[in-house]
């Protein structure tokens, strides 16, 4: 195995460990302003069965041809082709990319602001609140405005956020911190996984509120297709 990808990719690393062993090493998320949580190392490898009825209602709205961005280690990818469709997998991960090629999934380690194909696509997936690439509330338009350009006219986008503003509420309905000050879904973190450690970097928890309204700007036409406990699934078309 690279060395390069050891020293710089748990994630990836994680994915390749356990596809060969099968052994269930977590991978361990640090957060700025919040405690640290894990990743169970299974999760990246769940079924169609297995995903939470959000991302199942999602994988029924996608059509024609799709990009899976920060596919990780594919679930959504995996289905997808097994189901017929032509899907694109994208990640920055080098052990991810390595691992879905193997096993035949259309893969490119790229970053999504720097992915440029020949051919636009009919569904963006930014699942597992892959909109949080976003890093801040001022990208998210940069981040939409990407996504136009992938699309083909009438196109879609399929993402999931939360609205994490009850993470800063006190018992008596008052916030601990100015919610005015700075957006309150902007996180730094880390990954890790056994002495693998990888760089801080931002990500982006936003509520639909504000979604929509970027949305709109860009040119979408944006719906809530499900809500539950301050998680949502999002629905923009291209208008």
């Amino acid at each position: 195995m690279n060395m390069n990808i050891k020293q710089q990719d748990p994630i990836g690393q994680a994915i390749l460990d356990f596809t060969k062993s099968k052994k269930p090493f977590d991978i361990i998320v640090n957060a700025d302003m919040c405690d640290d949580d894990i990743i169970p190392i299974e999760t990246l490898f769940r079924s169609f069965e297995e995903m939470p009825p959000m991302e199942q209602d999602a994988m029924q709205l996608c059509r024609g041809k799709i990009l899976d961005v920060g596919a990780c280690a594919g679930p959504h990818s995996r289905y997808l082709s097994d189901s017929g469709f032509n899907v694109t997998a994208i990640d920055t991960s080098p052990g991810a990319i390595l691992y879905l090629n193997e096993i035949g999934i259309n893969a490119h380690q790229v970053d999504f602001f720097e992915f440029n194909p020949k051919e636009q696509f009919d569904t963006i997936l930014m699942l597992m609140n892959g909109i949080g690439i976003a890093g801040t509330i001022d990208n998210i338009e940069r981040t939409l405005e990407k996504a136009k350009s992938l699309l083909k006219p009438g196109g879609q986008l399929i993402c999931d956020s939360s609205d994490v503003k009850f993470l800063y509420e006190e018992e008596d309905g008052s916030f601990w911190m100015n919610l005015n000050a700075a957006y309150y879904g902007e996180f730094k973190f880390k990954m890790n996984y056994k002495k693998i450690e990888g760089p801080w970097f931002n990500w982006l928890y936003i509520d639909y509120d504000n979604l929509h309204k970027v949305a709109k700007k860009c040119g979408f036409k944006s719906s809530k297709i499900a809500d539950q406990d301050h998680h949502y699934l999002a629905h923009l078309i291209l208008s």
